[in-house]
């Protein structure tokens, strides 16, 4: 099966010691964000997980404890955006991060670890030519280290709205215009674009619309074949293959203004200190009225498969 970690905060940046804890003890506990009496508890144990999903704007705190990681398969998403603290207060400095991302893929492998610049939105400091000057300059340092670029606009959700109320949807001419440019400089830094439910507009120029986080993706970075249960993605436009998340929402430091994930600050931060790095919980422990289930976990490698030639 398959374990995320990224839809609803950022572990490998802030909980990097809560999860290797995890990996320890073999197990973890996650609340139901819509009912949190409702705890889904997954054995952490190579033998019934095949891969760990991550996403991330900050791999560096995981790397003292990647030997943990080393029977999981794994893929990575790196974000690295070009906007500033106006945008996002706590990301580290983008030209360390670049480095964090090679040494990850290098760690990992190329096939493991994927490349996002999103969202992507435009005012009077972040214009197009200031996106096409940074994402040129990115891809060229990344060159080498990753195949895949996965590029989206910003969706105004509630949650941004309120943390971000000056944002403005991208006009389609413009989505065109950068998808256009985007596409032509990452294939010429060896890298394919998948737009994240965006649709099929720019498959015209070159673009892999058919879902940035697909089984294939999965599979290619563990190099086996996955034989897997049928599921939705995470919203109507969504292709991807995503399961069994065991963030938090409300809980990511980076306190990025077009977070879809997040409340206001004061919100975070309270979160925050109820985090327990020793807690089977990502935030807080046990309470009074937990319903305790044990997921149903099994691999689900396809032990059936042909050796090629044979």
């Amino acid at each position: 099966m398959i374990i995320n970690t990224g839809q609803r905060t950022d572990i490998p940046a802030f909980y990097a010691e809560w999860f290797s804890n995890r990996i320890k003890e073999g197990f973890v506990c996650v609340r139901n964000p819509y009912n949190p009496n409702q705890v889904s508890r997954y054995r952490l144990d190579p033998s019934v997980v095949d891969v760990i999903g991550f996403c991330t704007k900050n791999p560096a705190p995981m790397f003292p404890y990647m030997d943990l990681l080393k029977d999981f398969g794994q893929y990575w998403f790196v974000t690295l955006t070009p906007y500033g603290r106006d945008i996002e207060p706590n990301v580290p400095d983008k030209h360390r991060l670049i480095e964090d991302f090679k040494k990850l893929s290098k760690i990992v492998g190329t096939d493991s670890v994927g490349w996002r610049y999103d969202p992507i939105f435009l005012s009077d400091r972040y214009t197009l030519e200031y996106h096409l000057n940074a994402f040129g300059q990115i891809a060229e340092s990344l060159k080498g280290y990753t195949e895949t670029v996965v590029i989206s606009f910003i969706d105004l959700y509630p949650k941004v709205r309120k943390n971000f109320p000056e944002a403005r949807e991208v006009s389609k001419e413009d989505r065109l215009k950068l998808g256009k440019e985007i596409i032509k400089i990452a294939t010429e830094c060896k890298m394919v674009v998948k737009p994240c439910a965006e649709g099929d507009e720019l498959a015209v120029y070159g673009a892999d619309c058919s879902g940035c986080m697909k089984i294939e993706d999965y599979e290619k970075a563990i190099g086996k074949s996955l034989v897997v249960p049928k599921k939705k993605g995470a919203r109507a436009e969504c292709a991807c293959y995503l399961s069994c998340d065991i963030g938090a929402y409300n809980t990511c430091m980076h306190l990025c203004r077009y977070c879809y994930a997040n409340a206001k600050p004061e919100v975070i931060y309270e979160q925050h200190k109820l985090h327990d790095p020793t807690s089977p919980f990502l935030i807080g422990n046990y309470m009074d009225g937990d319903k305790i289930h044990e997921v149903p976990q099994k691999s689900w490698i396809d032990l059936q498969e042909r050796i090629p030639g044979l």
